[in-house]
């Protein structure tokens, strides 16, 4: 199987530059006896940078980009002149990226927003030259400051997918054919499970030119909290959108039942996903007759807005467009 393009998961090894040295220079010139000193200072050593980019999806250009070095900075001169900085490194990485330090696991940073900038490693200072030191008491200081060094060390950068709406549901539930039916995305569909291997995103068309979000994620199954399936891998992209749409199939023995497997799942995996706004749909409803329906939607819990679809006939899209709004805004004026 070729490997996959979507990649969410790299760990780097990164160095910033050292700072320059600073210079230990006396001023001579033809007729000047005691110039006195005048070493400049060292420049800063470059960053490594952290740049939000909305036009990246994936960390595919870093997967094989394992160490990653900034500029030195340049060393201090005579005549006061000042060594150049060093270049910084700058990594474009997609919005969602969170940047971890890889021995402790600690998060030291997410970024979010197109254009944002967080700076990872930061480079050494420059040294002060001699000039630098000079006083009433020292008026021929020489010494002149060597630059700090460089800070270097391994990092995780870990994707979290962001979107205003996120699917859930257990494979072959329908996902990706909700999101090829209400966007421009083309994810793969097959009737077996698993089809989906990576998320797809799609931009959902609304009334009066609006629009929203949404995350096809690939399916959950019992135990993915502890690793089972897909597992951990892809839980983590969940955390990030506003509202979750649980996709449960009509053909399901126990809608409700298997509504409760998936709350349980994400509960397990992050008990804070309990707080996001909610809203279950039943897929495939063009296999139910009125009683099928009635009987189905008794079962269903009554904390949770819900309604029934159709992918293939698009009966009930636009309600479901509707009510996706609807619990969008409520969630943005809370």
């Amino acid at each position: 199987m070729p490997a996959s393009n979507f990649v969410d998961y790299v760990r780097i090894f990164c160095r910033s530059g050292n700072g320059g040295a600073g210079a230990m220079h006396l001023h001579r010139e033809k007729f000047v006896d005691k110039g006195g000193p005048d070493g400049g200072n060292g420049g800063r050593g470059g960053h490594v940078i952290l740049r939000g980019n909305n036009q990246h999806w994936t960390l595919l250009h870093l997967k094989f980009r394992k160490h990653i070095h900034a500029e030195d900075g340049g060393k201090g001169g005579s005549a006061l002149s000042t060594g150049a900085d060093g270049k910084d490194t700058v990594l474009d990485v997609p919005l969602g990226t969170i940047a971890r330090n890889a021995e402790t696991g600690e998060a030291l940073f997410e970024v979010t927003a197109h254009g944002e900038e967080k700076t990872l490693v930061k480079g050494g200072r420059g040294g002060m030259g001699n000039a630098f030191f000079k006083s009433p008491t020292n008026q021929t200081p020489r010494y002149a400051q060597t630059g700090e060094p460089c800070q270097e060390g391994w990092f995780v950068l870990e994707l979290k997918i962001l979107a205003d709406v996120g699917l859930v549901g257990f494979p072959n539930a329908g996902k990706s054919t909700l999101l090829s039916v209400v966007s421009a995305a083309k994810p793969k569909i097959a009737d077996y499970p698993f089809t989906t291997l990576e998320p797809n995103l799609g931009i959902v068309k609304y009334r009066d030119y609006k629009s929203f979000v949404m995350a096809d994620i690939p399916g959950i199954i019992e135990g993915a909290s502890e690793g089972k399936g897909l597992g951990l891998r892809f839980l983590r992209h969940i955390e990030r959108n506003s509202v979750l749409l649980f996709l449960v199939s009509s053909d399901s023995p126990d809608v409700s039942a298997e509504y409760r497997v998936l709350l349980r799942e994400l509960q397990r995996y992050n008990p804070e996903m309990l707080d996001k706004q909610r809203v279950l749909a039943v897929s495939k409803c063009d296999m139910l007759d009125e009683e099928l329906t009635r009987a189905i939607k008794k079962t269903l819990p009554k904390d949770v807005p819900h309604l029934f679809f159709s992918s293939l006939t698009q009966a009930g899209i636009t309600e479901l467009k509707d009510l996706l709004w609807k619990t969008l805004n409520e969630t943005d004026n809370s």
